[in-house]
């Protein structure tokens, strides 16, 4: 079996930084990530579409002595949602320095089997919802001249996998805003970067995939076995501090995968 890293101390990166994070109940990378900025020293504000993953996401973090500021239920699917959930981040934080783009969705199907429907939706929820947080984050950073973004592409977005033609297309589309909007802000002191990680292991996962395809796949890495959903937050948390202030447009894949 592969031996697995340790999981590392906190090093205060995110001092004094108020971050707000979609998708962040449940096991995942979210999750993973609104643990790790707080106990970076951030102050976080947490949403999810699920309203009892997202109490008990914040229960948890609560119960393990992290502070997490509010929570808000949102579906990134719907403009109405985003701005309530800016609203009510705002209310409780003040000011957002770092939005953290983590909401998406996925699902397996071939394109010859798809329906317009399925592809339109994991389109509006990956893609179309990272720009509707992005431009609400925007009209909020810019008149401050500050403020970071990491968004949660997917090495899907550059190599091709069965069934995965819609999300692999969102990713790829996640990629290029995250590089087109980062040149449209550094003029105003804003960076926009994204993670791009290849497998992430959390409970969900094991729901929506056979064991065969997961074993496939985690044989692939170039450690063995795929990654902790912390490992691909400590990347995130990077790119969010101040140690990534020369980095913009870029896209980090996250992966251990051969060349």
């Amino acid at each position: 079996m592969p031996t697995l890293p340790t999981y590392p101390a906190p090093r205060d990166l995110l001092r004094g930084k108020r971050v707000l994070i979609t998708a962040a109940a449940g096991t995942g990378i979210g999750f993973a990530t609104a643990r790790r900025c707080a106990e970076e020293g951030a102050q976080i504000f947490i949403s999810d579409i699920h309203e009892r993953r997202l109490r008990e996401a914040v229960e948890k973090l609560r119960g393990e002595g992290l502070q997490v500021a509010g929570s808000a239920l949102c579906n990134v699917a719907r403009e109405e949602d985003v701005q309530s959930l800016f609203d009510a981040a705002e209310s409780t934080l003040g000011e957002i320095d770092v939005l953290v783009n983590n909401a998406g969705l996925g699902g397996t199907a071939s394109v010859v089997d798809m329906t317009d429907e399925a592809w339109a939706q994991v389109l509006d929820v990956t893609l179309t919802g990272t720009f509707r947080m992005t431009r609400a984050a925007f009209r909020r950073m810019i008149p401050r001249a500050r403020g970071a973004i990491v968004n949660n592409a997917s090495v899907l977005g550059w190599r091709a996998q069965e069934g995965q033609a819609h999300y692999a297309a969102a990713k790829a589309g996640v990629m290029a805003l995250t590089r087109c909007s980062a040149v449209e802000v550094a003029a105003h002191n804003i960076r926009v970067n994204a993670v791009a990680p290849s497998l992430a292991m959390h409970a969900f996962l094991h729901k929506v995939t056979t064991p065969d395809l997961l074993a496939e796949l985690s044989s692939r890495e170039a450690f063995g076995r795929p990654a902790e959903v912390w490992e691909v937050a400590n990347v995130i948390a990077f790119l969010a501090s101040d140690y990534a202030s020369y980095m913009t447009g870029e896209v980090v894949s996250v992966s251990s995968q051969r060349a």
